[in-house]
């Protein structure tokens, strides 16, 4: 029975995509920072993981023993114009965005290696190849993860390990809701910033996202890149075949 460690379990996307693995028959691992929000699942394990701890992340990697297959969810968010965004609250979502997706990575992939097999699949986001004005720190993150993660795709497929990414557009879900919005006084960015004027039409759901990363699990040869929903595949198309030398803009 294939094993599946997915981290950010407890809500939104991680919560379905472990449901979902369940049901597909995997022994999966779930881990989340507090695992008792775990206790409902259905599944073989649930472990404490804070991406942003590397003592917790070994922890929980060397409980789970052999994983066949990595989801690495994990994830926060937050709005504002760049001007308006602390630094310190960017930094803070780098940590658990982007170098805690590669921490949990480098994690499993030495047994990995060693087994020559293995799958990373990869939260990314639609806004992993472009920006919204006002989700740019959000965005900020996954671009980056975007680009590590290719490089581990190059790097390990001599091992068999096999690397995607996916990058789902809007997704309905409350794992994100309420997010902080960083304002200036007298805001002079108020109402004129992307993220406030697009309407969220087209959201797809954690499950809908959750299915597609358990049937990219399961390719034999898995792309590196998968957008999930038709809003992801639309702006995706729209940003390739729009020129570099301006803004991109989905309107």
């Amino acid at each position: 029975m294939p094993s599946v460690l997915i981290t950010g379990a407890s809500k939104g996307i991680g919560r379905a995509t472990a449901a979902e693995f369940a049901r597909r028959g995997y022994r999966v691992v779930a881990t989340a920072r507090d695992p008792q929000a775990l206790n409902d699942l259905p599944v073989d394990q649930r472990l404490r993981l804070d991406v942003t701890d590397q003592a917790s992340v070994d922890a929980a990697v060397a409980a789970a023993g052999e994983v066949d297959v990595l989801v690495s969810n994990a994830g926060g968010i937050f709005l504002g114009a760049v001007e308006a965004s602390p630094v310190d609250e960017i930094e803070k979502l780098f940590a658990q965005n982007t170098f805690g997706a590669i921490r949990v990575a480098q994690a499993v992939l030495p047994q990995m290696r060693e087994r020559k097999g293995g799958r990373l699949l990869f939260v990314s986001s639609a806004q992993g190849r472009f920006v919204l004005s006002g989700n740019t720190a959000y965005s900020s993150t996954k671009w980056a993860l975007e680009a590590l993660a290719e490089s581990i795709a190059i790097e390990t497929s001599q091992f068999g390990i096999q690397t995607t990414l996916i990058q789902p557009g809007t997704v309905s879900s409350s794992a994100l809701d309420n997010p902080a919005y960083f304002r200036l006084p007298n805001d002079p960015y108020a109402g004129t910033l992307a993220i406030e004027t697009t309407d969220g039409s087209g959201s797809i759901t954690p499950e809908f996202v959750a299915n597609a990363i358990a049937d990219t699990a399961e390719l034999d040869t898995p792309p590196l890149r998968v957008p999930v929903g038709e809003q992801a595949k639309y702006a995706l198309a729209a940003r390739k075949a729009a020129p570099e030398d301006v803004p991109f803009t989905l309107g």
